[in-house]
């Protein structure tokens, strides 16, 4: 065990003096590697600030229900206040109705050229569950009660912000697979200039009685400090974009009253983006050394 570990922290060592021994290239390939990861992650981070942000937004969905001429309006409410799956309940009569859209701007000589009022008496109903699919559910029901003429679901926004949503998050995944694997190419070509100049030695080695175990370890600690370093430059640069954003970002909300601002990652998430820098360039390093020996 002592020997096993004993090996490793000579790869280990062995990389880092390689590292700061080619600073320039380093720094480079870390640009690299920040650069490109920096967008997935800030893509990331934005998504996430904005979900926030819609998730504050006081408005409810809500289910119109309007009735026919003859319906009786007490029994009717008696059963909508019933339904545990109503959680608020507000009655408007057609004449409060037509009062409105006479305030309305733009309607008010529409409305007075009408001979009668044409709207109906409605329910407007708050649902205990704002899922589109509870809506759904709830309206069904409505529409089969006596008396209703229609039910007006407004589950609309709902639907259009989950499907914004998912093309956020699928657009996000896609960016971060064609990135990884640049980045894995990127690794893999360092790693292979770097057995190319270390070939006699690794060749010596190999005849001194060298496994292939011994011979890939100094390579893939490097690969992998090289993907940590990127991924630590990822979250510099992110903090640095965000930093700039929320520049502009407070001007817009204190304009609206707001104190609103641009969060960065949250702890685990930013390891998350470290590990999977790392594990990209040790992957990278994998592949070119398993060529190699191949």
């Amino acid at each position: 065990m002592r020997t096993w570990l004993r090996q490793h922290r000579g790869a280990f060592t062995r990389a880092v003096h390689k590292l700061l021994a080619q600073r320039a290239a380093t720094l480079l390939n870390a640009l690299v590697i920040g650069v490109a990861l920096s967008l997935p992650a800030g893509g990331y981070a934005l998504l996430a600030n904005l979900q926030g942000v819609a998730q504050r937004f006081t408005f409810e969905p809500q289910v119109s229900v309007f009735l026919k001429p003859e319906a009786k309006r007490a029994e009717l409410e008696a059963r909508l206040r019933a339904d545990r799956r109503v959680a608020a309940l507000r009655f408007v009569s057609r004449d409060e109705a037509l009062a409105e859209l006479r305030v309305a701007e733009g309607l008010a000589d529409v409305v007075a050229a009408l001979e009668r009022n044409p709207l109906p008496d409605a329910f407007v109903v708050r649902a205990a569950d704002g899922g589109a699919a509870a809506l759904e559910g709830l309206a069904g029901t409505l529409r089969a009660l006596p008396g209703v003429a229609n039910v007006q679901v407004d589950s609309a926004w709902a639907e259009r912000l989950a499907a914004l949503a998912r093309i956020g998050r699928l657009a996000l995944a896609a960016l971060a697979v064609l990135l990884a694997t640049g980045l894995v190419a990127v690794t893999f070509n360092t790693i292979r200039l770097q057995i190319l100049t270390q070939r006699e030695e690794i060749e010596v080695s190999q005849l001194l009685g060298a496994t292939d175990a011994f011979v890939r370890r100094p390579f893939f600690y490097l690969g992998l400090l090289q993907g940590l370093a990127g991924g630590v430059l990822a979250l510099a640069i992110l903090w640095a974009g965000l930093a700039v954003l929320n520049a502009g970002v407070r001007d817009l909300a204190q304009a609206y009253g707001s104190s609103f601002q641009l969060v960065f990652l949250p702890g685990r998430d930013a390891l998350a983006v470290v590990a999977f820098a790392a594990l990209l360039g040790w992957l990278g390093a994998l592949l070119s050394v398993s060529k190699y020996l191949r």
